[in-house]
């Protein structure tokens, strides 16, 4: 429908949006892994006792049909039980239901079915059984509103059999913010996860780690577009081929002659909301047909305005789940905070709630920058940060730094160095390796830029002498380079000389060792300052001259 729309185009802008439509390689979603659900097709229905009736008749093809009534009202149908209180988890093929009812807890597949669980569940209640605000595969809570009792009824028919769905997320452990040695960090794909598909399990003793449940995961991409530094983000396709895509879709149009180009992010599964929006936009609007809106991040917005773009709007629904528009309007909100300390307008980079048409057309910015930088490389932040330092020296941008909302995942580290012994318990959590000791010396360097204001630093750190600030720093020399925090002299060792630890570090045990019984003479106090190798050749020294002695090791 779109592209047969834009094909209609008449003006210069219309036309090169046309051949950039066209002639860009398309975004292929290629077939990542599956993981596959089984239904016998074995249904369960719960509300009012008169609308399930009515319902269950029009399902005849299922393979069992039963009813839950939560109004308590008598009917003559065979499969009809009632109950005080409802729980229910699972998807597709794995639903188990537990109810209570005059003090009786029982599982209701088991009694109705004879078996643990149900394949489908269609729910009339007012507020669902199930919490989720992007329902879980199979499970239809039409008494909210969504889905629609006729698409319902259209679709749950089709579900008898196999059915495979792609894992849309891959995750990288290596590069999650989340926990390390047990201290607990980032949990914004968890926050933004609209499906119930994202879970921090374990505990302090063994670990945290981020799960991806795939047979609840719907591949809305909150969870994307909130990750720092790319651990998690879509499987195909990835980040790096959706920003190439935008980049050359861009250039296309501009070889064809087209100006002012505004990039408006569509979802697939609205198409026809979709031609609607541009049947009232100007011709130099591009729409970019994504799986989902949130699947684009930050660093791609950016990448589209140094490649000629003038905006990016997303094409939004007021209707959508509300973790979906909450994650969207804040990272949007981060955006514009940038473009204003950039000196540029905020709706430079904007959700447009397609609903809002009808009342007005929005703010459009047709400011061309002027920059074409191409392909941009590198991970996440070292694409934005890319765009973001073209666009700063374009605007002569004279405040090198500006702070940012505390929500920020940009900004540096503070360290007291009253306080800091240089334990490196912040290095060992470090998930960027923003935070860093190279082992040349008693020094905590940091990389501003590496930087994704986790926390984990502040609460590893037994002195508490380190602290957080969200900012952006304009001056990429800076930004990039390494700074050390807190540096000291070494302590060398007593014996060979060898610069080993921090000088403070070798005094503070001395001092707080001093009496103890295994150091209750200045010759044991004295071996805390010597290297490895030298206290250990002074131990035996020690016990082959006092063989008494060992009875004290």
């Amino acid at each position: 429908m779109i592209k047969q729309l834009l094909q209609q185009a008449t003006s210069k802008n219309g036309r090169a949006r046309s051949y950039a439509f066209e002639n860009t390689v398309e975004l292929s979603n290629l077939i990542p892994p599956t993981v596959s659900y089984e239904s016998h097709g074995d249904t369960l229905i719960v509300g009012p006792t008169a609308i399930i009736t009515s319902t269950a008749e029009q399902l005849t093809a299922m393979h069992s049909i039963t009813l839950l009534s939560t109004d308590g009202e008598p009917s003559e149908y065979n499969n009809l039980y009632y109950a005080d209180s409802i729980e229910i988890s699972g998807f597709l093929g794995t639903f188990s239901v537990y109810i209570n009812n005059k003090n009786t807890h029982s599982n209701l597949a088991e009694v109705s079915i004879g078996r643990d669980c149900f394949d489908i569940v269609l729910d009339h209640s007012l507020n669902g059984c199930m919490s989720e605000e992007v329902p879980v595969p199979g499970y239809y809570p039409v008494g909210r509103g969504y889905p629609a009792l006729a698409d319902a009824l259209e679709e749950i028919p089709g579900l008898m059999g196999t059915f495979d769905k792609p894992k849309y997320f891959r995750l990288n452990t290596d590069l999650c913010a989340h926990s390390s040695r047990g201290v607990k960090g980032c949990e914004r794909c968890v926050d933004a996860c609209p499906a119930g598909a994202l879970s921090s399990q374990g505990n302090d003793k063994i670990g945290h780690k981020i799960e991806i449940n795939p047979y609840l995961c719907q591949g809305v991409g909150t969870c994307a577009t909130a990750c720092p530094t790319e651990a998690i983000h879509y499987a195909l396709p990835t980040p790096q081929e959706t920003q190439k895509f935008i980049e050359r879709t861009l250039a296309n149009y501009h070889q064809q002659g087209g100006e002012n180009a505004i990039i408006l992010i569509c979802s697939s599964r609205h198409e026809s909301y979709n031609v609607m929006a541009l049947n009232v936009l100007p011709d130099n609007v591009i729409p970019v047909v994504v799986e989902e809106l949130p699947s684009v991040g930050i660093d791609t917005w950016f990448a589209a305005l140094v490649n000629g773009a003038t905006q990016v709007l997303f094409a939004a629904s007021r209707h959508m789940p509300e973790t979906i528009q909450t994650v969207l309007n804040r990272e949007v909100s981060m955006g514009q905070q940038l473009l204003e300390n950039l000196g540029l307008a905020r709706e430079t980079i904007d959700v447009l709630y397609l609903e809002s048409l009808r009342e007005s057309m929005p703010t459009l910015v047709e400011f061309d920058f002027g920059l074409r930088l191409g392909d941009i490389e590198g991970n996440k932040r070292q694409r934005l940060f890319h765009s973001l330092d073209a666009l700063s020296a374009n605007q002569g941008v004279t405040d090198t730094i500006q702070p940012l909302p505390t929500t920020a995942p940009y900004g540096t580290v503070n360290c007291d160095t009253d306080k800091c012994t240089l334990c490196m318990a912040c290095v060992a959590v470090c998930p960027t390796k923003a935070l860093y000791n190279k082992g040349d010396r008693p020094a905590l360097d940091f990389v501003e830029q590496d930087c994704v204001q986790c926390g984990m630093c502040e609460k590893a750190c037994p002195e508490s002498a380190l602290s957080l600030t969200q900012q952006v720093n304009w001056d990429k020399a800076a930004r990039t380079s390494v700074v050390a925090l807190y540096e000291e002299k070494a302590a060398e060792c007593l014996s060979c000389g060898k610069p080993f630890a921090p000088q403070s570090m070798i005094t503070m045990l001395q001092e707080k060792l001093r009496g103890h019984s295994h150091f209750d003479n200045e010759a044991a106090l004295r071996r805390i300052a010597m290297c490895e190798d030298c206290r250990v050749v002074d131990m035996f020294e020690s016990m082959a001259e006092n063989p008494e002695q060992q009875l004290k090791y």
